[in-house]
């Protein structure tokens, strides 16, 4: 019987086409076969019969903005998109009595995601509030009995002094003369004065 001889191209073209029908005959019996079975990781632990729980859905579209400055509530604002830069200072609650007007940022411009806005203050304020210093020597039991470290009773004995010895030379008389903890008298010597 005569021996089958290939010829010597056969070799390589067995080389380069095997590879790409194996993959191919993988290919169609993994499509054949459907969908693979669920695994017990996608099964919750105690519920073997239970469904793998829905995907989360993402985030809701829009602008992430900053809103900071003088405004009644800063913070970060959901902004949908085409939204001016007036309908993110309005989610914040609107401008406040010390925003500068001569600083404001424009207006009528278009939010970008990530975008900061910054409401400018007056200068000199800077955003925090002026504190109005009480006269001891002027002021009523009410204002007294209002700043920070006074009590009524301690208000009411402050007007008695100031009756009887002709007012306040200096603040800490507040501790020697008129009995006032140390403790109350650091808070309430940042509101008063003679």
């Amino acid at each position: 019987m005569p021996q089958l001889r290939l010829a010597p191209a056969w070799g390589r073209l067995l080389l380069l086409g095997l590879p790409p029908l194996l993959a191919a005959a993988i290919l169609v019996s993994a499509l054949v076969s459907g969908p693979p079975p669920e695994s017990a990781a996608a099964q919750v632990p105690g519920d073997p019969g239970a469904a793998a729980p829905p995907l989360a859905v993402p985030a809701t579209p829009g602008l992430l903005v900053h809103v900071s400055g003088a405004v009644a509530h800063p913070g970060l604002y959901r902004m949908t998109r085409g939204d001016r830069i007036y309908a993110a200072i309005a989610a914040a609650g609107g401008l406040t009595t010390d925003a500068d007007p001569d600083r404001m940022p424009d207006l009528a411009g278009l939010l970008r995601d990530g975008e900061q806005v910054k409401v400018p203050a007056l200068k000199g304020n800077a955003g925090r509030t002026t504190k109005m210093l009480v006269d001891l020597n002027a002021a009523t039991e009410e204002q007294l009995a209002a700043v920070p470290g006074f009590s009524p009773d301690l208000a009411a004995e402050a007007i008695r002094y100031r009756v009887n010895f002709g007012g306040f030379q200096r603040t800490n008389e507040l501790v020697t003369a008129v009995g006032m903890d140390p403790a109350a008298f650091a808070i309430a010597k940042k509101y008063v004065r003679v």
